[in-house]
């Protein structure tokens, strides 16, 4: 169940698996940490309707947990889910996340802290673009199939360049085959109107910021999370640290997430639409003939019917 961020990927999730005897596993890449709440729309526990949910709140903000850390574990949740005779229903935006559980990585080094924050410093003063420069004589294939702002994908692709020695593109020969379940998934796009989901964003991201989000982020920064740490990255967490920090005032920091988060939700539904076997719905999660639909769809398919 992946879609742009605010188009209601949880609630269709929980109805679902009441409905078909499921269990959520979260495939959201800032929900997985515990401690960053706010701005992450984290279905509160009170709220989940007594729906398991798995791959949430478990990773410690000081720790930068990747994609391949995240296939690895929902492998081994989604086949402990079967054993339950359950039914795991993957829910989240992170298309990176369903990409390595379909199509895993390569075997790739521990990244080299100090190359880390050498390029991280080299992409605060030069820009994203100046990096996807590099990485295309680095290795330019790599470089062909990524955006030029997509720094976090650019950057990893440099450092495996310089800590192994071949380039990327090279090393994907060696991917493992994908696991029974992840080939047997169906998946489910939300893609509701443009408009409205712009103005969900924005409201949500006012929000956000006056729950309390200033005061969660000063928190964990005094308790020693990197600023640039993968858990602070995250959208509305990465321009309230540049307010802490200084770099920009909140009215800005709070225009720079809402237009921040817009962006995203429209590379989201982008990168969803090079999902091979992708199911389109147009509409919210939160709607009754969207739930209805998806519900139609999944009950079509014998394993599902018959759980």
């Amino acid at each position: 169940m992946v879609g742009p961020t605010a188009s209601g990927k949880s609630d269709l999730g929980i109805e679902l698996a009441l409905r078909l005897n499921g269990e959520v596993i979260n495939c959201d890449s800032v929900q997985v940490y515990s401690g960053i709440e706010i701005a992450t729309a984290k279905v509160p526990i009170a709220e989940r309707r007594g729906v398991p949910h798995h791959l949430i709140d478990f990773v410690s903000p000081h720790i930068n947990y990747t994609a391949g850390d995240w296939a690895r574990a929902a492998v081994a949740t989604i086949a402990e889910v079967q054993q339950r005779g359950r039914v795991p229903i993957l829910v989240g935006g992170t298309g990176l996340y369903l990409r390595a559980l379909r199509n895993p990585f390569f075997p790739s080094p521990q990244t080299e802290v100090k190359l880390r924050v050498r390029l991280n410093q080299l992409r605060a003063r030069r820009g994203a673009e100046h990096l996807h420069r590099l990485l295309q004589r680095l290795d330019p294939d790599s470089a062909l199939e990524l955006y030029p702002r997509d720094w976090p994908r650019v950057q990893r692709a440099i450092e495996v360049r310089l800590q192994t020695g071949a380039a990327m593109s090279q090393q994907k020969t060696t991917r493992a085959k994908p696991s029974e379940n992840a080939r047997d998934m169906r998946l489910i796009v939300l893609n509701p109107p443009r408009s409205e989901l712009y103005e969900r964003i924005n409201e949500r991201t006012e929000k956000h910021f006056a729950a309390g989000l200033i005061a969660e982020v000063r928190t964990l920064l005094d308790q020693g999370v990197p600023p640039n740490s993968n858990a602070l990255g995250a959208h509305g967490y990465r321009r309230t640290v540049e307010y802490l920090e200084g770099k920009r005032p909140l009215a800005s920091a709070l225009a720079q997430t809402k237009l921040d988060v817009r962006h995203y939700a429209k590379r989201q539904l982008t990168w969803f639409r090079r999902e091979p076997g992708a199911e389109w719905f147009a509409g919210f999660g939160t709607e009754v003939q969207i739930q209805r639909e998806v519900l139609e769809m999944l009950l079509s398919c014998d394993r599902l019917r018959s759980s």
